[in-house]
């Protein structure tokens, strides 16, 4: 793994924003909090409007330098740690880490390997499919009557927690099992597989069409759960890819 600036380890994705002016201060934020990678998928406004650049004020270079993507799976291209936010009740059986746990584990790839930090939409945030295209899932610990923060304001909650965690010493053990361990692999190489084992298992009777959904989002957590590496899943769509070859020479 190749070593990385401090201020490029990690970025901030914000998935489909209305507002100009809470893209503006994200980009503010992220000049404040020394992050210069602003990713956004399918912005439903004009990012470089006057609204965001009054608002991003000295990020206006970040604002200006933000990419955009069509779907949350590009935005992650070279991510190996994702981190997604969710202020919403009904999450499904996603499970929910507290800030500090998924920023800790987050902070173990600092300035080694890329990482995200995803915010959604700010009259919805993330669907239940996009948070399980993220390895841990993070909820702020607000009121349950009102749990959804302002887009810009969770930005700034979450950036200012990863800043006082990193001030924090972490010890040499973590760091060597971080390492030992390996970053889980890129979020579209987990796709890639999936998508050709549901083809297969639904080919071969193994998943019905009403119910491949919900049993691949399963597949899907386990392999997130065991932190898969890119060398493992290519082991796995490997053997996928010969099991289909090997189905389709016995009916040729």
């Amino acid at each position: 793994m190749t070593s990385l600036h401090p201020t490029d380890w990690v970025t901030v994705v914000l998935v489909e924003p209305a507002g100009p002016l809470n893209v503006g201060s994200v980009a503010r934020l992220c000049k404040n909090f020394g992050i210069s990678d602003l990713r956004l998928v399918s912005p439903r406004c004009d990012p470089l409007s006057l609204e965001a650049r009054r608002m991003a004020v000295h990020g206006s270079g970040v604002l200006e330098q933000a990419r955009q993507f069509s779907t949350l799976v590009d935005a992650l291209f070279d991510c190996r740690r994702v981190v997604a936010t969710c202020g919403r009740v009904e999450h499904g059986d996603i499970p929910l880490f507290k800030s500090e746990t998924a920023l800790d584990w987050l902070l173990q790839s600092k300035g080694i390997s890329k990482s995200a930090l995803v915010f959604g939409r700010e009259d919805r945030g993330l669907t239940n499919k996009e948070l399980g295209r993220c390895q841990r899932v993070m909820t702020l610990q607000t009121e349950a009557t009102y749990p959804s923060l302002n887009l810009s304001h969770a930005v700034a909650v979450v950036l200012h927690e990863l800043q006082r965690l990193s001030k924090q010493s972490i010890s040499s053990e973590e760091i060597q099992t971080a390492h030992e361990a390996g970053d889980p692999c890129r979020p579209y190489e987990l796709e890639a597989f999936l998508e050709d084992a549901e083809q297969l298992l639904l080919n071969v009777g193994f998943l019905l069409d009403h119910t491949a959904h919900a049993r691949m989002a399963k597949v899907r957590r386990i392999l997130q759960r065991a932190a898969i590496r890119s060398e493992e899943v290519s082991l796995l769509r490997g053997m996928v890819r010969q099991l289909r070859w090997a189905i389709q020479s016995r009916h040729n």
